[in-house]
Formats: structure tokens, sequence, C-alpha cells
């Protein structure tokens, strides 16, 4: 009976939820952001410049624009419009209690699952998503976790009441890669059982691996001849069949810096297109991922060193070192509940040799350039999506505030389920006792 009554309160407080974030409805039109400090990202700062957003595109901006009769000015004045922020890896919209195992879509079973799509598991109603969204963290790389092969990431824009209205135009296989040092800190393994373990995952990689490549073979000589014979459908293999063929992204999680040498060659000699994420010890190897050309997607920033004699800084300088080695780096924070944190990631990486013009890059051009989206995201720019954001004063800056959110040109109230707490406690009316 208890059970029950659980259920029941729980699917109540569910509905109660997705109800709550559809009421909070955007508006779509033309408008005019006028005397604003245009953050543009590529091609410097417009000072008391105009933007004008229309039919979900950026229209038009820059000084001089002429505003449409049908527009809604919106005076931007001491304000500046940055393009929405990317967090390159996340499990938002993913799960919502982390406590609670019915609400966790990030963790499928299986080791080689390419073919679990984390579009799919979205979950557009989550309250995780306003929350992220007003900080103007505006799209997020959704990442299964997990096994070998844990599935296929989504590129998402925090807004639409279906996957596919979200997303935004990015999928890649996620691979983590066998690991030589401890899970965590509480792992007790003792060294040698770490190597055994880990040779084992390589060995099961390698085999996965080689199966897609048969596969491959077998598909490749079928096309050929232009026969009608079909294979048997192999979920997994026809899932890796597009990485084995360098046409879609892999991307590979790994950390310690002998376990990113070891999957530098691994990639290099399988010749894939590959995007390395996590990457703590990359400031380590930097010259050698340099020198191999792999991208990386750095993160979280806000934690501490692999290692208990590395200094404090370490993950903090990480981005700045790889990126002045020659490294293309971006910045994700590997969360769920706290994404909006994504600008202060960013930040401290700008204040430990980064710099704050390339810290705004990494959340925002470099990984559209990743995701092969910079044509539509990342930055100020004519024609592209209207994910933008206004604000007064640095994003980086905890007490800067987003006054103005727009996601594919929907003007997004800057409401969540924290600002309705707020609202309602800032002035508390508890009635009056008989």
């Amino acid at each position: 009976m208890k059970n029950l009554k659980y259920i029941f309160f729980s699917v109540i407080l569910l509905v109660v939820q997705q109800v709550e974030a559809q009421n909070e409805k955007g508006r779509k039109g033309t408008f005019a952001l006028i005397n604003a400090n245009l953050v543009t990202v590529t091609n410097g700062t417009i000072s008391n410049g105009t933007l004008i957003v229309a039919d979900g595109k950026l229209a038009a901006l820059g000084k001089d624009i002429n505003i449409p009769e049908v527009a809604e000015v919106i005076d931007c004045t001491g304000l500046s419009v940055y393009p929405g922020m990317i967090d390159g890896g996340s499990r938002l919209g993913l799960t919502e209690v982390g406590s609670d195992a019915r609400t966790r879509d990030y963790n499928e079973i299986g080791d080689v699952i390419p073919q679990m799509r984390a579009l799919t598991a979205v979950n557009p109603s989550s309250v995780l998503i306003p929350v992220t969204r007003i900080s103007g963290v505006t799209t997020s790389l959704a990442v299964p976790d997990g096994s070998l092969f844990s599935g296929t990431a989504a590129l998402v824009n925090l807004h639409g009441y279906t996957p596919d209205q979200m997303y935004a135009g990015f999928e890649a296989i996620v691979l983590n890669f066998p690991s030589t040092g401890k899970r965590n800190r509480w792992d007790s393994r003792s060294g040698e059982e770490i190597k055994k373990d880990a040779e084992k995952a390589l060995k099961k990689l390698n085999a996965a691996w080689d199966r897609a490549v048969v596969y491959h073979e077998i598909d490749s000589a079928i096309q050929a001849k232009n026969s009608s014979e079909e294979m048997k459908y192999y979920p997994e293999m026809e899932n890796l069949l597009p990485v084995v063929r360098g046409e879609k992204t892999l991307l590979v999680e790994v950390n310690t810096a002998n376990d990113i040498i070891t999957a530098i060659d691994w990639v290099s000699d399988r010749n894939i297109k590959a995007v390395f994420t996590g990457v703590s010890e990359g400031w380590r190897v930097a010259e050698e991922l340099a020198k191999a050309k792999i991208p990386v997607i750095v993160g979280p920033v806000l934690s501490v060193p692999n290692r208990e004699y590395d200094r404090y800084d370490r993950p903090y300088a990480n981005p700045g070192i790889m990126l002045k080695a020659g490294v293309k780096v971006a910045i994700k924070t590997g969360d769920a509940e706290n994404v909006r944190n994504l600008p202060y990631n960013a930040g401290f990486a700008a204040t430990y040799g980064m710099g704050k013009e390339e810290a705004l890059k990494a959340i925002t051009i470099v990984p559209a350039e990743i995701f092969g989206v910079s044509d539509k995201l990342g930055s100020l720019e004519e024609g592209k999506v209207a994910n933008i954001f206004v604000a007064d004063g640095d994003p980086f800056e905890t007490k800067t505030q987003v006054k103005h959110l727009f996601i594919e040109g929907w003007k997004i109230p800057l409401e969540s389920r924290q600002t309705k707490l707020y609202d309602e406690f800032l002035e508390r009316n508890p009635g009056l006792k008989k």
C-alpha cells in the first residue's frame, strides 16, 4: 500500500513538473535589440549596436541597422549580447534525481551498445533545463555513460516539446577508453588488479572494433557488386559502421596521461575521426595531443587533481596549457544538476592561463566547430540560429545577471523552479492566526 501511495504521488509530481515546464512558454517573433554591446566572439565586439532576430535566425547585426516595423524593440543600453553557451558534455536531460534509478537514463546494460541513442532518452520537460538555460547555456551535448561503447551522444538546444525539436544537428558514438588509473579515491584495487582489468578491457575493445571492420568489409563488398543480398541486422555493428568509415565522430573519454598516449596511438592506427573528452591530465601530454591534431573537450575544470602530489591548480590550468601547445580545446561540465556552472568552469580556465577571450570561445564557437555546427551556432553572425543571451556584465562573474534569453528565435522566460521559490519566499504571507 505504501508503495502504491509512493508511485501515485511520484506520478502526480512528475505531471505537475511537466505542466509547469510547458507553461513557461516562449514567444517567437521579430525582435530588435538596440544600444547593445554585441560580443560576436569571431569578429570582435560591436559597441552600441543593433541585432535583429527574425524567423529564428540572426537576421542582421551591426551599427545603423534598419529596424523592421513589426519588431518588438528591446533596449539593451548597458547590456551585452553573447552567443548562447554550449556545454561540450553533460547528462542534462538524461537524469533527474541522482538517487532515484528510475529517473536515470544515461546508462544501459551491455558493453557494446552504440545503438542506444541519447536523443531518444532526453526529457524535454526536465526541471533541470530551465535552471540551466537561464544562466546563458542554450545548448548541451547529452552523453550516455557506463560501458565500453556506451551509446550515441546528441547535441540538443535547451528548448522544445520533443527531443527531435531540440536536436541541434550532431551525434557521435561514445567510447570509454580502458583506464589504467584508479576509478576514484575509493578504488581499493591493487596496481596489478588495475593492470589486468585494463588489459581485459582493451582486449574487449579491439575485438569489438575488429568485428566492426569485418562488418564494414562485407557490407562494402555487397554494395560493390550491387547485390540484392542483405546482411543480417546487427545493430551494434551497424551503428559502429559510420565510425569505421570515417563518417561519424568517436568521442573518446580518456583522462590519465598514459591512457591518452595509448588512445592517440589506437585512433591513429585505425584512422578514426576522434575527439577526446575528459582529458584531465592532458596538460602532461599536450605536445603529443597537438601533434596528433586531436581536438579535446576538457572538464570539469572545477575539479581536483588526479594525483595527490600535483599542484592544486592543475585542473584549472589544464585547458590553457593544452591551448598554448596548439590543441583545439572546448570545455564541458560533465554534470547534470549544475550544467549552469559552465561559465564558471570557463572562468577558472580563463584566470589560470587560457585568457578570457579564448575561454569564451571554448564554450561557444570551438565546440560548435568540433561538432560541425559552426555554420549555425557559436557566434553572432548574420544567418546563424538565434541562440543568444543578454547580460548585464561578464558571464564568467557570479554577480552577472541574464536579462534576456533566446533559443532558436524563441524569447524564453527567465523562470525556473529556483526563481519561483525565490519569488515565493521573498515576500512570505503565511496567513493570520485565528
